[in-house]
Protein backbone atom coordinates (compact mmCIF):
# COMPACT_ATOMS: atom_id res chain seq x y z
CA UNK A 1 0.00 0.00 0.00
CA UNK A 2 1.14 3.65 -0.96
CA UNK A 3 -0.82 6.68 -1.10
CA UNK A 4 0.30 9.78 -3.69
CA UNK A 5 -0.78 13.01 -4.84
CA UNK A 6 -2.72 13.81 -8.35
CA UNK A 7 -3.04 16.67 -9.58
CA UNK A 8 -5.93 18.41 -11.59
CA UNK A 9 -4.20 18.92 -14.95
CA UNK A 10 -1.64 17.42 -16.96
CA UNK A 11 2.18 17.14 -16.55
CA UNK A 12 4.09 17.23 -19.18
CA UNK A 13 7.46 15.54 -18.50
CA UNK A 14 10.34 17.13 -20.50
CA UNK A 15 10.81 13.79 -23.05
CA UNK A 16 6.96 14.56 -23.50
CA UNK A 17 7.87 18.32 -24.47
CA UNK A 18 10.88 17.69 -26.99
CA UNK A 19 10.02 17.42 -30.96
CA UNK A 20 11.96 17.65 -33.60
CA UNK A 21 12.84 20.88 -35.67
CA UNK A 22 15.19 22.40 -38.29
CA UNK A 23 18.04 24.29 -36.76
CA UNK A 24 16.66 26.87 -38.40
CA UNK A 25 13.10 26.54 -37.41
CA UNK A 26 12.04 29.46 -34.60
CA UNK A 27 11.45 27.61 -30.66
CA UNK A 28 7.75 27.02 -30.12
CA UNK A 29 5.66 28.84 -27.91
CA UNK A 30 5.21 27.29 -24.38
CA UNK A 31 2.39 28.34 -22.43
CA UNK A 32 3.19 29.25 -18.90
CA UNK A 33 2.14 26.20 -16.64
CA UNK A 34 -0.26 27.28 -13.85
CA UNK A 35 -1.22 25.69 -10.42
CA UNK A 36 -3.58 23.03 -10.07
CA UNK A 37 -6.85 23.56 -9.59
CA UNK A 38 -6.81 20.61 -7.70
CA UNK A 39 -5.70 17.93 -5.95
CA UNK A 40 -6.63 14.86 -4.41
CA UNK A 41 -4.79 11.46 -2.36
CA UNK A 42 -5.25 8.51 -3.86
CA UNK A 43 -4.17 5.33 -1.28
CA UNK A 44 -3.35 2.60 -3.72
CA UNK A 45 -3.68 -0.79 -3.00
CA UNK A 46 -1.28 -3.24 -5.10
CA UNK A 47 -0.03 -6.89 -5.89
CA UNK A 48 2.56 -8.70 -8.39
CA UNK A 49 -0.27 -8.70 -10.78
CA UNK A 50 -1.29 -5.39 -10.71
CA UNK A 51 -3.76 -2.59 -8.69
CA UNK A 52 -6.10 -4.12 -6.42
CA UNK A 53 -7.97 -1.41 -4.83
CA UNK A 54 -7.37 2.72 -5.30
CA UNK A 55 -9.63 4.70 -2.56
CA UNK A 56 -9.85 8.71 -3.64
CA UNK A 57 -9.21 10.59 0.03
CA UNK A 58 -12.47 12.75 0.22
CA UNK A 59 -11.85 16.46 0.59
CA UNK A 60 -11.65 17.51 4.33
CA UNK A 61 -11.12 13.40 6.02
CA UNK A 62 -7.81 12.81 7.12
CA UNK A 63 -6.70 9.30 7.18
CA UNK A 64 -7.13 7.91 10.90
CA UNK A 65 -6.94 4.46 12.09
CA UNK A 66 -10.54 3.87 11.35
CA UNK A 67 -10.63 5.11 8.22
CA UNK A 68 -7.65 3.23 7.01
CA UNK A 69 -8.72 0.26 8.86
CA UNK A 70 -11.98 0.32 6.83
CA UNK A 71 -10.03 0.51 3.54
CA UNK A 72 -8.34 -2.65 4.91
CA UNK A 73 -11.92 -4.79 5.14
CA UNK A 74 -12.27 -3.85 1.67
CA UNK A 75 -8.83 -4.74 0.66
CA UNK A 76 -9.08 -8.26 1.98
CA UNK A 77 -12.86 -8.55 0.87
CA UNK A 78 -11.03 -7.82 -3.05
CA UNK A 79 -8.25 -10.57 -1.63
CA UNK A 80 -10.76 -13.10 -1.46
CA UNK A 81 -12.17 -12.14 -4.71
CA UNK A 82 -9.19 -12.00 -7.12
CA UNK A 83 -6.91 -14.18 -5.28
CA UNK A 84 -9.51 -17.27 -4.70
CA UNK A 85 -7.33 -20.24 -4.72
CA UNK A 86 -3.88 -18.63 -4.55
CA UNK A 87 -3.53 -17.57 -1.08
CA UNK A 88 -2.76 -20.54 1.39
CA UNK A 89 -0.32 -19.24 3.72
CA UNK A 90 -1.73 -15.86 4.48
CA UNK A 91 -0.65 -12.35 2.76
CA UNK A 92 2.30 -10.28 3.59
CA UNK A 93 1.41 -6.94 3.94
CA UNK A 94 3.84 -3.66 3.47
CA UNK A 95 2.96 -0.18 4.16
CA UNK A 96 4.41 2.76 5.80
CA UNK A 97 5.57 3.68 9.02
CA UNK A 98 2.84 6.92 9.82
CA UNK A 99 0.84 6.98 12.45
CA UNK A 100 -2.73 5.65 10.74
CA UNK A 101 -0.39 2.49 9.73
CA UNK A 102 0.90 1.71 13.80
CA UNK A 103 -2.38 2.84 15.53
CA UNK A 104 -2.96 -0.22 17.76
CA UNK A 105 -6.70 -0.17 16.58
CA UNK A 106 -5.17 -0.58 12.71
CA UNK A 107 -2.74 -3.14 14.27
CA UNK A 108 -5.91 -4.84 15.61
CA UNK A 109 -7.23 -5.05 12.53
CA UNK A 110 -4.47 -6.44 10.58
CA UNK A 111 -4.06 -9.24 13.22
CA UNK A 112 -7.94 -9.41 12.45
CA UNK A 113 -8.11 -9.77 8.86
CA UNK A 114 -4.98 -11.73 9.39
CA UNK A 115 -3.14 -9.91 7.37
CA UNK A 116 0.90 -10.35 8.08
CA UNK A 117 3.11 -6.87 8.35
CA UNK A 118 6.11 -6.56 6.82
CA UNK A 119 8.39 -4.11 8.26
CA UNK A 120 8.96 -0.84 6.40
CA UNK A 121 12.59 0.03 5.42
CA UNK A 122 13.57 3.48 5.49
CA UNK A 123 14.15 5.09 2.37
CA UNK A 124 12.41 1.81 0.49
CA UNK A 125 9.19 3.05 -1.29
CA UNK A 126 8.65 -0.19 -4.66
CA UNK A 127 5.77 2.04 -5.50
CA UNK A 128 7.83 5.49 -5.98
CA UNK A 129 9.92 3.16 -8.60
CA UNK A 130 7.33 0.52 -9.63
CA UNK A 131 4.35 1.38 -9.91
CA UNK A 132 3.36 5.42 -9.35
CA UNK A 133 5.69 6.45 -12.81
CA UNK A 134 3.63 4.71 -15.15
CA UNK A 135 0.30 5.29 -13.36
CA UNK A 136 0.93 9.26 -13.39
CA UNK A 137 2.02 8.93 -17.23
CA UNK A 138 -1.23 7.50 -18.18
Amino acid sequence: MDKTWLYHYDLKMKQQSLEWRHSGSPHPKKFRVQKSSGNVLALIFWDQDGILLIDYLPKGQTINAEYYSSLLVQLKDILKEKCRGKVTKGVLFLHDNVPAHQALATQKKLAYLGLQCLDHPPDLAPSDYHLFPGLKNN
